[in-house]
């Protein structure tokens, strides 16, 4: 059996990314500097509504791309089958531009280190941040996000499951599932 907690509802996710998107805007207070870049699967959704959010506040709208880390992985040997590939994109130069990477958890930091490897392949932007919904801990390597949603500490054995409506066509929630004692 499964115990399953619902940690943000569909207002706090909007809430929390109203707040980050006016972190972004307190480092980064010109849009035509920065782009935000979604890591898949759900992370070109939510950059796409800080971009939104971005836009409603200043006036101007960063500009948004998506880079898929499926073959920069560093668990390609471990795992049985590999994830479906997204295409990456990218419609602009790195070069002289922060890039904001978007995410919905940050767990390990191995999605976010194949992230930047993927992002080097097509220049050297002047920085790389890291925005996500949710930070659950457990870090494996020395990674940070710049702009946080969320903290959630968690336990390894947890399982924490993001739905957005336009991508999972349910209503937007953070969940928690966790093993029945």
């Amino acid at each position: 059996m499964v115990q399953t907690l619902t940690i943000l509802d569909a207002d706090a996710i909007a809430r929390a990314l109203r707040r980050m998107a006016h972190e972004v805007l307190e480092h980064n207070p010109d849009p035509a500097a920065f782009a935000l870049v979604g890591i898949p699967l759900r992370g070109p959704e939510l950059a796409r509504r800080l971009a939104d959010l971005i836009m409603q506040i200043e006036g101007r709208r960063p500009r948004i791309g998506a880079v898929d880390v499926s073959m920069h992985r560093d668990d390609l040997k471990l795992r049985r089958s590999l994830r479906s590939v997204h295409p990456t994109e990218l419609p602009f130069q790195v070069e002289d531009l922060t890039l904001i990477l978007v995410d919905d958890v940050l767990f390990t930091g191995r999605t976010c280190r194949a992230a930047m490897e993927a992002i080097l392949s097509f220049g050297r932007p002047a920085r790389i941040q890291l925005a996500v919904l949710l930070d659950r801990g457990h870090r494996e390597l020395p990674i940070r996000p710049d702009y946080v949603g969320k903290n959630l500490p968690t336990a390894r054995d947890e399982l924490v499951k993001v739905r957005l409506e336009s991508i999972d066509h349910e209503p937007d929630s953070v969940q928690i599932q966790r093993p029945a004692p």
